[in-house]
């Protein structure tokens, strides 16, 4: 099926749809019974990344459960420095521990050319979803995904997640010769990671910088902005017409000089963004997609009904995919998830 008729694709093309498409951040995941036995029969959660086969059927679980417009890669924004043999373990409650990159040595460890080799189950699953969409629901796109540079950099170095990542943010005012060769280094194996996913059948993918704001707006420029045009522009050669969602998570109001400066089809909106104000001060070029609470998608009924109206009607008129601000929550019932679909498909 061409790329057309997938209302996603058609929003990221830069028209605008009404009602909007849909998917949501997190919607293969712990709030539906299906991916919970899934991950039973996997084991550990890097035992399910890397099973291509159970991997496939949970990136397709909440397709078949809602219809969403696209299928996002399960996967976790890791897998690169893992793939570049970083140690990585997700431990039970605590998430993701990394022997922290902060010296020669480890900066030395990390092997580039290495990515392809080991993230070859990633693709795999890649090619097992874009065959089992096109088998079930020709109409909904596989996105693919990466970790934001800055972002997965921080994890690197703080060797875990939380908190404010003051070692990341030391190293890169107090040594930036080390940082930047840390940052060099993740560019490469990210975009090898990225363009992978393209050859193996994303026909989108997605750029999560989950951490973006934290960073001062001269660093956000230099370890956002910058690598992020790097990234958008080496895809664009080697895959045109291959659409990039960028999600500078808390950007706030660098969101508008990301989108122009980027080049990125379609700019994600934290819950935080004021959806009207970034109706006016993002390119019209650039596509829209966010930003529902989902602590609201969690409470349902009429606070759920009104804060997905809201949304709506601030983004009327704009090229839009509607999304969440953050991921969706585990103890969210299923049926809020249906309810909110409905309502925006009837907008």
């Amino acid at each position: 099926m061409g790329m057309t008729a997938q209302p996603i694709l058609r929003v990221l093309s830069g028209q605008s749809a009404w009602p909007p498409p849909a998917w949501l951040m997190r919607q293969a995941g712990r709030h539906l019974p299906e991916y919970r036995r899934t991950r039973q029969q996997a084991g550990s959660f890097m035992d399910l990344c890397l099973n291509p086969e159970l991997a496939a059927e949970v990136t397709l679980q909440p397709v078949r459960r809602y219809g969403v417009d696209a299928a996002i890669l399960f996967s976790d924004i890791l897998i690169v420095p893992w793939a570049m043999g970083q140690g990585l373990t997700f431990a039970e409650g605590e998430g993701p521990r990394l022997p922290p990159i902060r010296d020669q040595a480890g900066l030395d460890a990390l092997d580039v050319a290495g990515v392809a080799v080991r993230a070859a189950p990633i693709m795999e699953t890649v090619r097992r979803v874009r065959a089992g969409l096109a088998a079930e629901r020709p109409e909904t796109a596989l996105i693919g995904f990466s970790g934001g540079l800055w972002t997965v950099a921080c994890y690197m170095i703080e060797g875990k997640g939380g908190g404010e990542f003051r070692q990341a943010r030391r190293m890169m005012h107090g040594d930036p010769v080390f940082f930047a060769a840390l940052m060099a280094k993740l560019e490469a194996a990210t975009l090898a990671y990225l363009l992978a996913q393209a050859e193996a059948g994303a026909e989108a993918l997605m750029i999560f910088d989950s951490w973006a704001g934290q960073l001062p707006p001269s660093a956000f420029r230099q370890w956002v902005i910058e690598p992020t045009k790097r990234l958008r522009a080496a895809i664009a050669a080697a895959y045109p017409g291959l659409p990039v969602i960028g999600f500078p998570r808390l950007a706030g109001p660098m969101l508008s000089e990301y989108a122009a400066r980027t080049g990125v089809q379609a700019v994600g909106m934290d819950t935080s963004m004021d959806p009207a104000w970034a109706a006016r001060h993002v390119p019209p070029h650039v596509a829209l997609q966010g930003n529902l609470d989902p602590e609201a998608l969690l409470a349902g009924g009429e606070a759920l009904r009104r804060e997905a109206a809201c949304i709506l009607e601030a983004v009327r008129g704009r090229a839009f995919i509607f999304n969440l601000g953050h991921g969706v929550e585990q103890p969210t019932p299923p049926e809020h998830v249906a309810a909110l679909l409905a309502q925006v498909r009837a907008a």
